[in-house]
């Protein structure tokens, strides 16, 4: 059987699910007065499949086939068909697909909470909807004239009286904290110099601990347990108040509460979340209190000097910090070189680089290099660029927390 040949019994497969899970959702009502234990027999039939059959090592060439040549979407798009075959499937796809920091990819949703690559940076695109107050995070380099590309996350601002929250989703017609597509959010204070960072999940695997006191937003009758219902606070950013109206860009610093400062000196890493929710058996994880770890809720204000995600002890934090740019005489304006990524001139324009001491081991090369840069293109056309140690959750939060700061900060 030919490569092309295989592909297309994998699109058959990806329909044939499809349409099982269609059917599944006429039959809902009928289901509802059965037993509950009772299982729909089509679910049996895909992992009982011929291709459920294969030998490991034809299933992993074919996998591995795969991955090398779709690098680049919609044609990576056959790479989440493979996994979602059958379980067989899957596991040797979690297997093969190497994380972004690897290998410079973004291929599962879970990629989007995993640290950048390291060198080449990840280029999106933001588009802004003020009709709507919507934020789409697209992969790409720019809009191209046949589409936009692939949707990462989309965020819809919510204005408050006291402040403004940013819910982050993976798509884009569901910003519900009770929807599983529910990725965090990024809250405001009410002068707008102080945005809190929030994810749904914890930044790292760690073994199910039940917390002695933890805040939920939903009574647990309302949600599913496979749904998360706490929010962890995992960065905060800073813009510095400019009461004197003097001249010049804005100056921000970020402080990621999950990530060490450690993690950019040499050798260092980042502990990289590897699987979803549902590694917990259905259950989201809780972190214990016990440890020094707390959990942060939706109305709780994050420490600046101790990580309420992680327990780093007498380990720095990582701050990042807008670099400064250079006063050019002839233009009569503030510069940075993006690498003509950015276009248009604009007081949203960063780059953000870490805030490293001479008592950290980071190189002068490493305090140089720009690990998040955010600029204007055209109308409502933003580009993003990220690297490690920053996800593309992440580097999206910090920029939409440039589309919401006042007028006294500029």
């Amino acid at each position: 059987m030919s490569f092309k040949s295989i592909m297309r019994e994998l699109k058959e497969i990806k329909e044939g699910i499809g349409s099982i899970s269609r059917r599944g959702v006429e039959g809902k009502h009928w289901r509802g007065r059965a037993r509950s234990h009772i299982v729909p027999e089509e679910t049996d039939q895909i992992e009982l499949g011929q291709w459920a059959n294969l030998p490991p090592e034809l299933l992993l060439d074919i996998i591995m086939r795969v991955e090398e040549s779709e690098v680049s979407w919609p044609a990576r798009a056959v790479v989440v068909h493979c996994a979602s075959v059958c379980r067989s499937w899957r596991e040797i796809t979690k297997e093969i697909v190497k994380t972004p920091e690897q290998c410079g990819r973004l291929t599962f949703p879970i990629s989007l909470k995993q640290p950048g690559p390291r060198e080449s940076p990840i280029q999106c695109f933001i588009k802004r909807d003020n009709a709507t107050s919507t934020f789409l995070l697209y992969y790409g380099l720019v809009p191209s004239e046949g589409g936009n590309g692939k949707l990462l996350l989309a965020a819809r601002k919510i204005t408050r009286a006291t402040c403004s929250d940013f819910i982050v989703s993976l798509v884009s017609d569901d910003f519900s904290r009770a929807s599983n597509t529910y990725v965090g959010k990024l809250r405001s204070n009410f002068l707008g110099t102080k945005f809190t960072m929030y994810d749904s999940e914890p930044t790292y695997e760690t073994p199910r601990q039940l917390a002695s006191h933890t805040s939920r937003r939903f009574h647990s009758r309302q949600v599913s347990l496979r749904l998360p219902a706490c929010n962890y606070c995992i960065a905060t950013i800073t813009y510095e108040l400019n009461v004197l109206r003097s001249r010049g860009p804005r100056r921000m610093h970020c402080i990621m509460h999950s990530i060490s400062m450690s993690s950019i000196e040499e050798g260092g890493t980042v502990q990289t979340l590897t699987s979803t929710p549902e590694t917990f058996n259905g259950q989201s994880p809780h972190l214990s209190s016990s440890t020094g770890n707390e959990l942060v809720s939706d109305n709780s204000s994050a420490s600046s000097s101790q990580s309420p995600v992680l327990a780093r002890g007498s380990e720095q934090l990582l701050v990042l910090k807008n670099k400064a740019p250079r006063w050019h005489e002839q233009l009569q304006c503030w510069c940075l070189n993006f690498r003509g990524r950015v276009t248009v001139a604009s007081v949203k324009n960063f780059q953000l680089v870490a805030s490293a001491e001479p008592s950290h081991n980071v190189s002068a090369a490493d305090q140089e290099k720009v690990i998040l840069q955010f600029g204007k293109i055209g109308k409502d056309i933003f580009t993003m660029d990220y690297l490690y140690p920053l996800s593309a959750f992440q580097a999206f939060a910090i920029c939409l927390s440039s589309f919401d700061t006042r007028p006294a900060c500029e």
